[in-house]
């Protein structure tokens, strides 16, 4: 069964369905699923010259195109926890890839910025994004749509996340299926 492709999917059931008639295949959670797995293997077969994991890799892009930034707003925008966050740029540090540093004008924040190093491994990371887009098998222009579907799809999930623990669990913000 591993590595076997998937049978094709029935046709979806008309709108009304119970979740009975929704098969595995056809589950977004297992689509999302096995599609994260597959960009992340094909992101470490292409970080392995650099030397970086997947969410090193994501830091050193937000950087690369952000410049310096606290460790909250580096947490917040790849939205990692401190606990995965503060050992990742401890590793990106001792690789000499980046620097950490008390804000001068307020000593609560850390800030993290490139090292020369770091600057430098750029120009090495850019192919990365190419070869990842030509692996992905989709014009740019595709691709682009379907980030913004999914960005939609994790805002939402988000919103429905914190209604549910407000035990609202039917927030819903927006259907966008219906709105296209």
């Amino acid at each position: 069964m591993a590595g076997s492709s998937p049978s094709p999917a029935p046709p979806v059931p008309a709108g009304g369905a119970s979740a009975a008639d929704i098969t595995l295949d056809q589950r977004l959670c297992l689509a999302l699923y096995t599609a994260s797995r597959a960009m992340t293997a094909r992101y470490r077969a292409a970080l392995g010259d650099l030397g970086l994991t997947y969410p090193q890799y994501l830091v050193m892009v937000l950087l690369w195109e952000e410049g310096d930034a606290p460790v909250r707003d580096i947490g917040l925008r790849l939205r990692l926890d401190s606990s995965t966050l503060s050992p990742l740029l401890k590793r990106l540090q001792t690789m000499d890839l980046v620097t950490r540093r008390r804000d001068e004008r307020d000593e609560r924040l850390v800030v993290v910025g490139l090292t020369d190093r770091g600057r430098t491994l750029r120009s090495a990371a850019d192919q990365v994004t190419l070869d990842i887009c030509e692996a992905a098998g989709m014009p740019v222009a595709q691709q682009l749509g379907l980030v913004e579907t999914l960005r939609t799809l994790a805002d939402q999930l988000e919103h429905s996340t914190a209604g549910a623990r407000d035990g609202d669990a039917t927030k819903v913000v927006h259907d966008p299926i219906a709105s296209d």
